[in-house]
């Protein structure tokens, strides 16, 4: 067994317009005066990291680790959920969705795709120049809006949309495998890959590419009463990367999981810091302790009550309380009867 790595930051929640927040050397030394260990970077900002320089530029990657490594950090991985939602956007969300682009991209659903691929492209080799073994995206979703069946979807169409979804991915799932890197889906409403059971369909329709992996994350899991424990005896192979982040949900007599149309703060599902909402983490920790999960336990902090400060602070300490140092010997070794093949068969009669 190994021990899990951390705690490492999502920095996406805390980048701004001002400092510490708006500088690479800033929110690093924000982070390491908390006690994290690593940063997970999101791609879009340039202030944070040049994703095409990353990937074209081996020098760039390695004066990157520098700067952050002075300040006695790691990057944990890279994001790009923003870019990989672009893969497959249905026409309902085009104007939505334009925000996550660039501004000559607006109203072009075409070329908004292929410069998405093209990030996730560039993401690839740029995680193998900075030398992660892991990365996470979102799937993005063509079925979204088919997710309950009112009036009653059209025949075939979840087949259709499934298949263009890997027809869509299947070649950037090659280039992460010719990098070397696990491509880790954040199951997350909102995706086409948003359970189990669509992670499955998926997983088919790539012929079960071996980097098509998972992103872990039990605050999506509680909003959608999924048992998020058992998630992890099914799934821990492919669990390559994990966010600690909590989450909870108070159904009443007028709201439950589709929220009423509610803001953040009054729905009954809701984020919550961690050690506030209700995921039982102890319980996590040990399953991935269990499991041998070789990754980073990073800190996504989404809170509508707290201050991200607070939060963050809080965060840091919560998941080093949690990080099981694994043992190094069995705790019943004080009463081992010794070790003989010879004395074994004759026990069992066998001499």
């Amino acid at each position: 067994m190994q021990t899990i790595k951390g705690p490492a930051i999502f920095i996406s929640q805390f980048i701004g317009n001002e400092t510490p927040f708006d500088r690479l050397d800033c929110i690093c030394e924000w982070a390491a005066s908390l006690g994290f260990k690593a940063v997970q970077l999101p791609t879009l900002d340039k202030r944070f990291i040049d994703l095409q320089l990353a990937a074209e530029s081996k020098m760039y990657a390695d004066e990157l680790k520098g700067k952050i490594a002075a300040h006695g950090l790691e990057i944990s991985e890279l994001s790009t959920h923003l870019q990989g939602q672009l893969v497959a956007v249905h026409p309902v969300y085009n104007d939505l969705f334009d925000g996550f682009a660039p501004k000559e991209l607006h109203k072009n659903p075409k070329a908004r795709t292929e410069w998405a691929i093209q990030q996730l492209h560039y993401a690839a080799k740029a995680s193998q120049n900075l030398g992660l073994n892991a990365h996470v995206t979102f799937s993005g979703s063509l079925l979204w809006p088919l997710m309950y069946p009112w009036p009653q979807r059209p025949a075939g169409i979840v087949d259709e949309g499934f298949g263009e979804l890997a027809k869509r991915w299947l070649p950037i799932l090659n280039a992460f495998d010719e990098n070397g890197i696990d491509l880790c889906y954040e199951i997350h409403p909102g995706e086409d890959l948003h359970d189990g059971v669509t992670y499955e369909m998926f997983l088919e329709k790539v012929n079960n590419h071996p980097r098509a992996n998972l992103l872990y994350d039990p605050s999506h899991f509680v909003i959608q009463c999924l048992d998020y424990l058992q998630f992890i005896d099914f799934y821990h192979e492919k669990v390559k990367m994990f966010h600690v982040k909590d989450a909870e949900f108070n159904p009443t007599g007028k709201q439950g999981v589709y929220g009423g149309f509610q803001s953040w703060i009054n729905r009954a599902g809701r984020f919550r810091s961690l050690g506030d909402g209700q995921v039982d983490f102890k319980s996590i920790f040990s399953k991935f302790t269990q499991y041998d999960y070789k990754g980073w336990a990073v800190l996504e902090w989404e809170d509508s009550l707290k201050d991200a400060q607070q939060g963050a602070k809080e965060g840091a300490e919560f998941i080093a309380q949690h990080i099981i140092k694994t043992t190094e010997k069995a705790f019943d070794d004080f009463a081992a009867s010794g070790v003989s093949e010879k004395f074994n068969r004759e026990f069992l009669g066998l001499e």
